[in-house]
């Protein structure tokens, strides 16, 4: 198993960890490689993310080796093995440990803006970009243990096969996604595993604390994550509305068949489009009992109508104003959105500034696609053969501007390594070029 980078190891991970989602949990990066595999984690289950400050203590001749880590607050662990294997007496290790503390204080300045986050009674969600030796990772977990957490669980995306040995009883749950037989180092298993800066693990920290506050904003505030709802057809439908700070537009995402807004894959969308500055919408087109009716999931005119009204519910909000609006749809969620895009007795203020179909069902919408204005871009895998001929057949239909993306070697759910990030990057570059704010 090999990963593209650490933002798809984190939602790998995330879709194993979705058993820990309404817990009371506090998510623990180790930086500086884990954090932003741990923000990704955070973000999926709307969890708060912190940094578990700990330092490998390296041999002198062979730095990346671990022979042990500290923490903090004092806390040593020595691993006597590689200690022994690699000859380093007292003295050596009394230098290395005098000038890896002195970088853990130093970084605890630069990355602590706000205090840590209490983990006290709670379960600590550590996270690390993969395992070696195993020291870092016993040291945070033991660390966080003695700050009085009730329960530990350890998430990494590549251990080697001894994992659970070397751990011991440090952590009470322990998640690998792949321990395999010829681990050597952890970089050997991602595509792309340059060095983490100390500036984006202070900007995944910054993300999460504005991700954080709850709460109304007064007229014209542009940073918010909050739920909200959407009234619709005598029902109310829950959501999530994301606003990152100086948003310059907000997209509204209309779920295909058994999704919700608490989709990791449309969280990990969300995500990349609030880095480039986008506000989110993620919300359910239909209840929990109108989803156990089928006939629903394919009735394009009702999801069309619940798409236009958190449209028109996201044009009431604090903050919105004077912002282009986008749609994100999925499977029958795009041929809603593409419905609702050439609806003729929608106003003008709730037309879409674009339109993006991940996986999508087009053909669904077939009548109106003539009608469509909004500049539509159809991302489909190319291991999808049939959706991909359907989107083939819906495209020749579309006579605004439009692009056909093939992603290689992706199934319907883009689930393949490196398949959804690039999913992700077509959809974001898309909208980030069509959506200049508007004025409304």
């Amino acid at each position: 198993m090999h990963f593209r980078n650490r933002l798809e190891a984190g939602r790998r991970l995330s879709e194993r960890l979705e058993h820990l989602r309404g817990q009371d949990v506090v998510v623990l990066g180790l930086p500086r490689g884990g954090v932003p595999v741990a923000a990704v984690i955070a973000d999926a289950l709307d969890a708060p993310l912190d940094v578990c400050l700990v330092r490998k203590l390296g041999v002198p001749h062979q730095p990346e080796l671990g022979m042990g880590a500290i923490a903090e607050d004092g806390l040593r662990v020595i691993n006597q093995e590689v200690l022994r294997g690699s000859g380093v007496g007292e003295a050596d290790l009394a230098r290395v440990e005098e000038r890896e503390r002195h970088v853990l204080l130093e970084r605890a300045a630069r990355y602590r803006e706000t205090p840590p986050v209490p983990v006290a009674g709670r379960t600590a969600l550590v996270v690390d970009d993969g395992v070696a030796t195993g020291s870092t990772a016993r040291a945070a977990c033991r660390i966080t243990r003695a700050r009085g957490a009730a329960r530990i669980v350890l998430a990494v995306p590549v251990a080697p096969r001894e994992f659970a040995r070397r751990l011991g009883g440090d952590a009470d749950e322990l998640v690998c996604l792949d321990t395999p037989w010829d681990f050597a180092a952890v970089g050997q298993f991602y595509a792309d595993f340059s060095q983490v800066g100390d500036d984006e693990v202070t900007a995944c920290l910054r993300r999460a604390a504005s991700r954080g506050r709850h709460g109304h904003l007064p007229a014209g505030a542009r940073s918010a994550d909050r739920e909200v709802t959407v009234p619709a057809d005598g029902v109310t439908l829950g959501g999530r509305l994301t606003l990152p700070d100086a948003a310059t537009g907000v997209v509204a995402f209309a779920h295909g068949s058994g999704s919700s807004r608490h989709s990791p894959r449309n969280r990990f969308v969300a995500g990349a489009l609030h880095r480039a500055g986008l506000g989110t919408l993620l919300f359910d087109l239909l209840t929990d009992e109108e989803e156990a009716d089928r006939g629903n999931v394919f009735d394009i005119a009702l999801l069309a109508g619940r798409l236009l009204a958190a449209t028109r519910r996201l044009r009431e909000e604090p903050g919105v104003e004077g912002l282009a609006i986008g749609w994100f749809g999925a499977s029958t969620g795009a041929a809603a959105a593409l419905w609702a895009a050439a609806d003729p007795a929608a106003d003008a203020s709730l037309r879409p500034a674009a339109v993006v179909s991940r996986g999508g069902r087009p053909d669904l919408a077939g009548p109106r696609l003539p009608a469509v204005t909004a500049p539509t871009l159809l991302v489909v895998g190319g291991a999808d053969h049939l959706v991909l001929d359907l989107n083939r057949d819906a495209q020749t239909r579309l006579r605004c501007e439009n692009r056909l993306e093939v992603v290689p070697g992706a199934t319907h759910l883009f689930e393949e390594p490196g398949t959804l990030e690039r999913a992700t990057e077509l959809a974001r570059d898309w909208f980030t070029d069509h959506m200049a704010p508007a004025h409304v």
